[in-house]
């Protein structure tokens, strides 16, 4: 019996992130289908920039479960053959299919996202083809000579589509684009901006008041790296939700067992039920304001606990109700407008 090997695991990911641009490759159509419908125009110098992170969180899922299966087993013994074959067959890919029903609903809570956005007038693009996995866990694992030259290619590509801003929809890309890229990437000049601070800073006003007590799980990245915290509770308590503070919440926030799943699966979920366990004591309904946390608390969650997403209370505060809205719409091909124009101090 053996461990996942770290070194052969890290390696295929890191293969996959310099042969195919993303340690999960997943097809263009599978990373835009969120997109569809909402008409979002093609180009702009301020784009929503999404990361793949939310697209991603199914493949992970899947990726953790098969790796939980061969902690400790026998085929532990076989990932340097399966790096090498990695090398021409993506075979990440292959062991990494979400299932349609965890695709829709993280797709769900990116259009809540651009919804948010849109009814608060805020004007943005979106570079479809062009929005890349921005290199969270190469970073996470110390993948630092292959993220160097990745990021390199990421603001590459941001540059030529003409984008001085950004705006993010989690804290591992915001983190990457804000912090980390202006340290490996020469002359890197990017304005980033996660959605909700965009939106804490317009002060919108809500068009329903939700009478829910929640408690929420902050994000280690924006809580204790990225000044994110404050922003995300005005915006629920101003749409009528009653936050209960959990006693390890802010900076002191605990972790949700990220980003150790696809190395350490069993450790991993033993971090997040003790996490679950302590939101639990402060309210039945957990607001998550990351996909990685989304996933990691859900793995492990008990009956009568609601985990969800900060976006799936937002849209419902903040905006009007959308015919062809909810997680089982049937969405259309995008319609791409003219180029979009940054709304002045948004």
């Amino acid at each position: 019996m053996a461990p996942i090997p770290i070194q052969d695991t890290l390696g295929m990911l890191g293969d996959n992130l310099e042969r195919r641009r993303s340690v999960l490759p997943i097809s263009r159509r599978r990373a835009t289908a969120w997109s569809r419908g909402l008409e979002i125009p093609a180009r702009g110098p301020t784009v929503l920039y999404t990361g793949q992170m939310y697209q991603l969180v199914p493949a992970i899922n899947a990726m953790t479960h098969r790796l939980s299966g061969m902690e400790d087993s026998w085929m532990a013994g076989y990932f340097g053959l399966a790096r090498r074959m990695n090398r021409l067959v993506n075979l990440a890919g292959l062991m990494a299919r979400g299932s349609p029903q965890e695709v829709r609903e993280y797709n769900e809570a990116l259009r809540n996202i651009a919804r948010l956005l849109l009814a608060a007038h805020v004007e943005f693009g979106y570079l479809y083809g062009v929005d890349r996995y921005a290199g969270a866990l190469a970073h996470d694992e110390g993948l630092d000579e292959t993220l160097q030259r990745h990021a390199a290619r990421v603001y590459e590509d941001l540059k030529a589509a003409g984008v001085t801003e950004v705006i993010t929809v989690d804290p591992h890309t915001t983190n990457l684009l804000r912090s980390v890229y202006p340290k490996i990437v020469p002359g890197y000049e990017l304005k980033v901006r996660t959605y909700l601070e965009v939106l804490a800073a317009l002060a919108p006003k809500p068009v329903e008041r939700l009478a829910e007590v929640v408690t929420v799980h902050d994000s280690c990245l924006y809580a204790r790296r990225e000044g994110v915290a404050a922003q995300p509770r005005a915006l629920l308590t101003e749409s009528g939700v009653t936050i209960h503070e959990t006693e390890l919440s802010g900076k002191a926030t605990q972790c949700c067992g990220g980003p150790i799943e696809m190395l350490f699966p069993k450790r991993s979920n033993d971090i997040a039920a003790r996490r679950v366990e302590q939101l639990a004591k402060s309210a039945d309904r957990v607001v998550t304001l990351c996909p990685l946390c989304l996933a990691n608390l859900r793995r492990v969650g008990r009956p009568g606990v609601e985990i969800d997403d900060v976006s799936s209370y937002l849209v419902r505060g903040y905006c009007p109700r959308v015919p062809n809205g909810g997680a089982g719409a049937e969405l259309t091909e995008p319609r791409h407008a003219a180029p979009a124009q940054a709304v002045a101090g948004a």
